[in-house]
């Protein structure tokens, strides 16, 4: 079992905001790692890339005009793509250390106001980790922002391309260990001519098997083991090419010229275009190198026969590390994914106490585990796996491509002269790899396509569903001001304790709550309505996690905690959570009552995200109350921020013992709410489809979703609900 890590022993990686306070030995420890995970993909290329280059009709070409060709292409590919577009360029847009097209797209949200989360408010764009730039609009940047605004559909259309680049990157996850290993095992029939290839592809299904067990222990313990193996592997060949250089052709250096790329294409034709899918190769680790920011920095990353035995056994170990990348970031892809409500619930362990970016989920493991050993027994070739691995490469590559070139008008504010070039540039050089790995659709093409297929229907259909059951609920608040007239009527009574409603909504009063209300008439002294929401930054820290208002009248005692998360954030609380909110209530009416502060008017209410004023007697009022032990903590409201000098538990217990410090009434009655219990009401809601609605959207919500809802991880594990206090309320949304 993995250790349990609480979140306050987590470090948010080392973003641009804290790498001046990242120390030497962090920068040179991770440096070490990706070593072993980043370049373990990124060198292990020359393993399949002649091969699956010069397979098919080119193989009739193999003289030294087309091999200087191939290695031209290879070169300058692997500079122009891997090195400039990548390390100097797209590595600067991460967002706040994070990599991938996620990120990427996170930053458009927040510039562009892109936003595909519910529940957003102005509030959280005072968090620290949101970060936009200050500096005015271009021209440029003002128009493709008014053209998202006024046009819905392209907005959704631009989703709809992040997640086809999402798909085919996890498509690379797939394809990644079943290529590298098969590549590396196949070397051995080179001595063994007998061997048959069940053999192979045996011995390549355990060393699988023994990869995906690995995981379980975590990205930087992994990658110490695996980074000697990459430093072994490229010595050798290294070493190798160094003799070979000097024993057979030392005019190979002449290919460096890309003179010999366009002799190429003129002497094979098109052959030689179609061949181009397997030079693409050269280059699979790229991609991933930016999406694996999370768990490293990009500082860190920026930073013979007689000898046949050996080498291959380096070469085996060091495809197995090739293909650690691919898995890692993969599970980088799918956390992201599912914060920004785009993925169907699962559990996401963190396992390191420094980075928080490595995580591991054990579901996704294992699918990957089973999906690769499927196309290691069905395919069997790495020539097919080549051609699928270059079409789901050069597709992610091109979907970088065009975000980054949005990223540069809209958050760097570039003139369009230096973005045009950009695009131009990297997306020709893309669409030629692309052309030519279409080709190969026939003959291992298809199945990046097929996975992309189904990934991109179970994220689509799952960030439709949850869109439309959030406006559900926003289309049926509940009038809490007509629940307590009828209270009365109903024999509606208030019962010792504290409860706790969670919803999905930041204002309002959710349906479910009418529903239990109604059927059964009866809700705790205290009543605290908990959102718990994600915001499109990687990371909210704790001392910005809470938001605390107050909703009606005090007599009511009811309140809203919203508690936020960055999508990389850790969301299923360690730490005491019932202690906390109590403690952020009590330290909340305190500071009200010490500093009268006024009920805030309909129009800063409205500001802040808070609208309750039409159901309920007095506005809310919203304050951010942090929780950091040993520090000040500040609550914020509108009009002003008071400084505590105290932790929340330690004024929680100054409150309880103190003579010198006796809280009012209010606070008397939450600290009695408390001793008497807590209950966690949630709703146990299920989605179906109006009579009235298409025949795809009742596929889609009927089956899809709801059998994707059967089978993830429930609310009450996500929100680590303890089940001797939940109380589940069943319901049906008709969307």
């Amino acid at each position: 079992m993995s250790p349990t890590i609480s979140e306050e022993s987590l470090e948010p990686g080392i973003s641009q905001q804290n790498t001046r306070r990242a120390s030497c030995t962090t920068v040179l420890t991770l440096a070490y790692q990706s070593l072993g995970v980043v370049y373990g993909d990124l060198s292990t290329s020359p393993l399949y890339v002649y091969k699956t280059t010069f397979s098919g009709k080119l193989s009739l070409h193999e003289n030294d005009e087309e091999i200087y060709g191939v290695l031209s292409f290879i070169f300058w590919t692997f500079t122009l793509i891997a090195l400039f577009k990548y390390v100097f360029i797209v590595m600067s847009a991460n967002d706040n250390g994070e990599g991938g097209t996620f990120a990427l797209y996170s930053l458009l949200c927040r510039h562009a106001r892109l936003s595909i989360l519910p529940n957003q408010q102005a509030i959280d764009e005072n968090l620290s980790a949101y970060a936009t730039e200050k500096s005015a609009d271009t021209w440029q940047s003002s128009a493709m922002k008014s053209v998202f605004e006024k046009h819905p559909k392209i907005r959704q259309g631009l989703l709809i391309f992040v997640l086809l680049g999402t798909c085919m990157a996890i498509g690379d996850g797939i394809l990644t260990p079943p290529i590298s290993v098969l590549s590396a095992v196949s070397g051995v029939k080179l001595k063994i001519t007998g061997l048959h290839e069940n053999y192979v592809v045996l011995i390549s299904c355990v060393i699988l098997v023994v990869l995906f067990s690995l995981q379980h222990h975590g990205t930087h313990r992994v990658a110490f083991m695996f980074a000697p193996i990459v430093t072994a592997w490229l010595l050798c060949i290294s070493g190798i090419g160094v003799y070979n250089i000097l024993r057979w052709n030392p005019l190979i250096f002449r290919a460096l010229s890309p003179v010999y790329m366009l002799k190429f294409l003129k002497s094979t034709g098109i052959e030689g275009w179609v061949s181009l899918g397997g030079v693409v190769l050269s280059i699979t680790g790229a991609e991933m190198m930016f999406a694996d920011l999370g768990h490293f920095s990009a500082l860190s990353i920026k930073f013979l026969q007689a000898v046949f035995w050996p080498v291959f056994i380096v070469a085996t170990f060091a495809a197995v590390v090739g293909s650690q990348a691919a898995i890692s970031a993969t599970f980088s892809i799918i956390s992201q994914c599912g914060a920004l409500n785009c993925f169907p619930r699962v559990k996401i362990v963190h396992t390191s106490r420094k980075i928080s970016g490595q995580i591991y989920i054990a579901e996704v493991n294992w699918m990957l585990m089973c999906l690769c050993l499927a196309v290691t027994v069905g395919l069997r070739d790495t020539n097919m796996i080549g051609h699928a691995y270059g079409l789901a490469v050069t597709t992610v590559m091109l979907v970088t491509t065009c975000l980054m070139a949005m990223v540069m008008i809209i958050v760097w504010k570039l003139q369009i002269v230096t973005t045009v070039p950009f695009l131009v540039f990297f997306g020709s050089i893309e669409l030629l790899y692309i052309s030519a790995s279409f080709c190969k659709v026939p003959e291992g093409g298809w199945i990046p396509l097929s996975l992309s297929l189904i990934f991109l229907t179970v994220m689509y259909v799952w960030n439709y569903g949850t869109l439309k059951k959030h406006q559900f609920d926003a289309e049926n608040k509940v009038s809490m001001k007509r629940i307590l007239r009828l209270g009365p009527s109903l024999g509606m009574v208030r019962v010792p304790g504290i409860g706790l409603i969670y919803t999905n909504l930041v204002t309002g009063v959710p349906a479910v709550f009418g529903h239990f209300v109604t059927n059964l008439p009866a809700f705790h002294q205290v009543l605290v309505f908990v959102c718990v929401k994600s915001v499109q930054v990687p990371y909210v820290s704790e001392k910005e996690r809470f938001l605390i208002s107050r909703v009606g009248k005090k007599e009511h005692s009811m309140f809203r905690c919203i508690v936020r998360y960055g999508y990389k954030n850790l969301q299923q609380e360690n730490y005491d959570f019932e202690n906390t909110l109590v403690s952020e209530l009590v330290l909340f009416v305190e500071r009200e009552r010490e500093n009268c502060l006024e009920p805030m008017n309909e129009e800063s209410s409205r500001e802040f995200g808070s609208s309750d004023i039409e159901d309920i007697d007095a506005p809310e009022q919203t304050f951010t109350c942090t929780n950091r032990r040993h520090q000040e903590n500040t609550v914020q409201s509108s009009h002003g921020i008071i400084q505590v000098m105290k932790s929340s538990n330690d004024h929680l217990e100054n409150l309880e013992n103190s003579e010198n410090c006796r809280p009012k009434e209010e606070s008397l009655q939450i600290l009695k709410a408390k001793e008497s219990g807590v209950a966690y009401i949630l709703g146990h809601s299920n989605a179906k489809a109006k009579k009235s609605s298409s025949i795809v959207k009742k596929v889609a919500i009927d089956f899809v979703y709801a059998f994707l809802s059967r089978n993830c991880r429930g609310s009450d594990v996500v929100l680590n609900v303890p089940h001797t206090s939940l109380l589940e309320v069943g319901m049906i949304y008709y969307v």
